[in-house]
């Protein structure tokens, strides 16, 4: 059970907390509207997830799965071992990069996924087109995903033939937060 409280103070914010009944503690903030409009919740989930080393040359003919080793940051502690949970039903917006090269222009096609427990979300190449292996290229998705309590994201990137020379470079990047 949680005990719903607002106050205001002389500067015009609206703040809002929380905290629990069956305990004594001191009220939480969970909600400021400042007297400018701007609407803060610091307890909403988000994370910001990069590859602490870059990855190389993954395997071909298989969902690799885009090692993400370092945490810029991670309201709610939500995301774990390369795999964002969600904590509570909702809209969630993702965004990812894949950095990677070189492409092997004799691969039948190469994509970054990200994967839901609802849908895959895809960006694809078909790098036969190019006359020669690029060496740098990015894939960049963004996904508004239903998920539900429980559900996950995480992003793979996919090598169909070719030759085994792709790696994937720290700039690489998967983010998301809750927005409804």
């Amino acid at each position: 059970y949680e005990e719903v409280s607002t106050s205001g103070d002389t500067y015009g914010d609206l703040t809002f907390y929380t905290r629990s009944v069956t305990t004594d503690t001191a009220p939480t903030e969970r909600m400021r509207i400042d007297a400018s409009g701007r609407v803060t919740m610091p307890y909403q989930p988000a994370f910001l997830a990069r590859p602490a080393v870059e990855q190389s040359n993954i395997a071909i003919d298989a969902a690799v799965t885009v090692v993400l080793g370092t945490e810029v940051f991670d309201v709610g502690s939500n995301f774990a071992s390369n795999t964002f949970t969600a904590p509570v039903t909702g809209k969630y917006q993702f965004n990812w990069a894949v950095d990677c090269g070189p492409l092997d222009n004799d691969s039948v096609y190469i994509f970054a996924t990200l994967t839901t427990s609802n849908r895959v979300y895809r960006v694809i190449v078909d790098p036969a087109g190019f006359d020669e292996d690029p060496t740098y290229w990015s894939f960049n998705g963004a996904a508004l995903a239903d998920m539900d309590a429980g559900d996950t994201a995480h992003v793979i990137i996919y090598q169909g033939g070719g030759a085994a020379q792709l790696d994937i470079f720290t700039e690489t990047y998967f983010s998301g937060y809750l927005v409804a």
